[in-house]
């Protein structure tokens, strides 16, 4: 265990943490930079999901925008995951009602090290949570390009499903299929189906007037689903991933994002989800993507993206025992 940060030391950089305020759940996390000797200090497993068992969640900033870019999209994603980390260090009481007797340890790994292109920036994330998934530790990316979600999950399919014989499920709340043949943001669903190893995909807050008619017919023939079930009811599965990109949000709530909604959904519907996913014993691996701060009035889009991580530990919080 004590191998995992020299192993993947090379692939990330530190996150920015600001100081926490008194009494923040920020302050229960561990920065696996500051102190390195964590993961050894990780007691017996804490919790299970879709057959696994962790010791604990690993927090990873996909500090990537790349792929934004090479879609014509708003550029500042990467810088989402420390921004993220601002927001979470003034909210959130580290006693609050929703997260008493939580007791997973939340393991920071930092930021993502870009490589000289998508598909080698790619590669150091499925590496780093493929150590992860080693060490015990489920993934919860902070992105960055939505196309970071792709070797994510690859990881996990790569790692936790095929061993078994398994296939993923996969979830995700975004205006955009994001199913394009192109390199970019927007390809990540196209390309976990054609890596292998899918279940369904389940897509809630499709926007009709941002999607081609070729791209819905491609994702319905593969599988893909527009859901609408809601968040009490989800659906039977023996492993599953969940995904947010927070552009399926309003941008009257969320602004700072890669491509702004005018008429997204608001934000207790999203968070209302996220907590349910958290509760769900088959989610394996959950994301919040496109955090883009140059564009984030107030910091608005970051202290959301900080309650729905929240809301998923709430949901964590309430998961059955295996």
């Amino acid at each position: 265990m004590s191998q995992m940060p020299e192993k993947i030391r090379h692939l990330l950089s530190a996150g920015a943490w600001p100081e926490c305020k008194p009494g923040r759940f920020a302050a229960r996390i561990v920065d696996l930079h500051r102190e390195a000797d964590a993961l050894d200090r990780l007691q017996k497993t804490r919790f299970n999901a879709a057959g696994h068992d962790f010791r604990a969640l690993g927090l990873l900033g996909l500090a990537d925008d790349h792929g934004v870019r090479l879609n014509g999209g708003r550029p500042g994603a990467a810088e989402g995951p420390d921004a993220f980390r601002a927001a979470l260090a003034g909210y959130g009481a580290a006693d609050s009602v929703a997260l008493g007797g939580f007791a997973i340890p939340v393991i920071d790994l930092g930021n993502i090290v870009p490589g000289d292109s998508l598909a080698e920036t790619h590669a150091h994330v499925t590496e780093t949570v493929s150590a992860m998934l080693d060490a015990g530790l489920m993934p919860v990316g902070i992105g960055g390009g939505h196309d970071m979600t792709f070797p994510e999950v690859r990881a996990v399919i790569d790692l936790l499903i095929r061993p078994k014989d398994l296939r993923l499920d996969g979830v995700y709340f975004d205006a955009h299929l994001d199913v394009r043949e192109d390199e970019g943001s927007g390809m990540p669903f196209r390309r976990l189906i054609e890596h292998g190893g899918i279940g369904t995909l389940q897509l809630f807050g499709f926007d009709p007037l941002s999607n081609t008619p070729a791209h819905l017919e491609w994702f319905r023939a593969h599988g893909g689903e527009l859901a609408d079930w809601p968040p009490t009811q989800w659906p039977p599965s023996d492993a599953r991933f969940v995904s947010i990109c927070l552009d399926v949000i309003d941008m009257a709530q969320a602004p700072g994002v890669s491509a702004p909604h005018p008429a997204g959904w608001p934000a207790q519907k999203v968070a209302d989800y996220a907590e349910a996913a958290g509760r769900m014993p088959s989610v394996c691996c959950f994301d919040i993507m496109e955090l883009s701060p140059p564009f984030d009035e107030n910091g608005r889009t970051a202290r959301l993206a900080a309650h729905l991580f929240l809301r998923f530990l709430a949901g964590l919080n309430r998961r059955p025992s295996s």
